[in-house]
């Protein structure tokens, strides 16, 4: 639904900032995650009838709205802040965020998109609150030219300093924009995407032998929580910090949205994910699997296939009643999952062949089929709660985490699942959440 034009402007935004204001104390640090809709995507046509062609082309509409954008950023104060679709290759706007992001006291992170792309992320972190250990680019050259960025921070005024002298205060923060699907097999993409991004940080705390820390997610995933890559993250054991402040389930896919497409449908595709150093992680690989195995699972149903009909389908090739390696290969082909150059690699096939061969006989029957494909489980319980703290036991490792405390989009109609024709800021919502510390025990990584 989207909500039409009316006189409730001033007080949303009043109504925006006292959420998060009241929610925040010394002992807690804010973040933010925006789009900010680059002028070189922005198309005029639909809102200014004498004008056509994109923002780019007026400096004083694209000046003018960044500025605002600015003063919100700046009204707001979040301790982390999060841009995507940054426009880079401006030099004048880009010269504008970082005078005054940097008086206000920001240490400021730019990355553009490969292939001069033209837009990318800004990623800023209050040096009042944080002091930058390293950062690092990472770039996917993949068919979207998608990028992100990896800041490792640590806390200035550290919590709890009197109560403990061992306690690691430092967070990893992941800043990024994924690919949009234009069309359902570009799914793979953006699921590559975020596996490549969660590579690339478990390489870094192995590099640096890190213990467990916090790790936020911020950014544009172009993907709801009814796709697979919200699955794989929560497979992963990060939770939507915005669900996990307002009690939303997995379930809950209408409850709020965060964007308007070119399309001009309305989604919920914003996230800011918290995966605190008590949550159990699964192997990297294995989520990976499962969640490929999803996907496969879900165009088989597409197709109108039964599970009997499934199983049919992928032994054809085989002569017997059971699926061989070529047909379970092709099936992927067939799917559109695999034979392009952004489908699933040899090696990515051998491995999902080797996950699905339980019993290692170089062949698939039909209790391996239905136990690694058709009936495979999701272990998480669908909530997103994460607020919960174990007891610390004698011994036991501890460490910083964050419960959720608050979380707020703008504006507010969104968070009712509306889409107010009067915003003119971007064509996404602004997701500022308030976490707040907690000292918890630290789970394993498993890598």
């Amino acid at each position: 639904m989207v909500r039409r034009k009316g006189m409730l402007k001033g007080r949303i935004s009043r109504i925006g900032r006292y959420a998060i204001a009241s929610s925040i104390t010394d002992q807690c640090i804010t973040c933010t995650t925006f789009n900010i809709l680059a002028p070189i995507y922005k198309r005029l046509s639909d809102e200014k009838q004498n004008e056509a062609g994109r923002e780019s082309d007026y400096r004083a509409y694209w000046l003018a709205r960044n500025q605002r954008i600015l003063d919100w950023l700046l009204r707001e104060r979040s301790t982390i802040i999060c841009l995507q679709e940054f426009w880079v290759g401006n030099e004048e706007l880009v010269s504008m965020y970082e005078k005054r992001l940097g008086d206000a006291g920001y240490i400021n992170f730019q990355l553009a998109r490969t292939n001069n792309r033209g837009d990318g992320l800004l990623t800023a972190v209050h040096r009042d609150y944080f002091r930058v250990i390293n950062h690092r680019d990472l770039l996917l050259n993949d068919i979207g030219d998608r990028v992100a960025q990896l800041l490792h921070v640590e806390l200035v005024n550290p919590f709890f300093l009197n109560r403990s002298t061992n306690v690691r205060q430092e967070i990893l923060i992941v800043n990024t924009h994924l690919l949009f699907p234009h069309d359902s097999s570009l799914c793979l993409v953006r699921l590559h995407q975020v596996y490549e991004i969660l590579q690339n940080v478990e390489s870094y705390q192995k590099e640096f032998k890190l213990n467990p820390m916090p790790i936020l997610l911020c950014g544009d995933w172009n993907g709801s929580k009814r796709g697979h890559v919200y699955k794989f993250l929560r497979s992963q054991g990060f939770v939507s910090s915005y669900d996990t402040a307002h009690q939303y389930t997995d379930a809950d896919a209408h409850k709020w949205v965060s964007h308007r497409n070119h399309r001009g449908n309305i989604c919920g595709v914003d996230f800011i994910w918290l995966l605190n150093p008590n949550r159990y992680r699964k192997l990297l690989k294995t989520s990976w699997n499962e969640t490929v195995f999803s996907m496969f699972k879900t165009l088989l149903r597409r197709a109108s296939l039964t599970e009997t009909d499934a199983f049919a389908f992928l032994k054809a090739h085989s002569g017997g009643d059971y699926i061989i390696y070529s047909g379970f290969c092709e099936a992927l082909r067939q799917l559109n999952l695999a034979g392009h150059c952004y489908g699933l690699s040899e090696e990515e096939m051998k491995d999902l062949w080797v996950q699905a061969d339980i019993d290692g006989n170089g062949v698939l029957d039909f209790s391996e089929f239905q136990q690694r494909i058709w009936n495979l489980e999701d272990t998480d319980d669908g909530s997103v709660h994460d607020n919960d703290v174990h007891d610390m036991m004698p011994g036991m490792q501890q460490a910083i985490g964050f419960s959720v405390k608050n979380a707020v989009l703008f504006p507010t109609e969104v968070e009712k699942g509306m889409w107010p024709e009067d915003y003119s800021l971007s064509d996404h919502a602004r997701l500022t959440v308030v976490f707040s510390p907690v000292r918890m025990p630290c789970s394993q990584l498993i890598f």
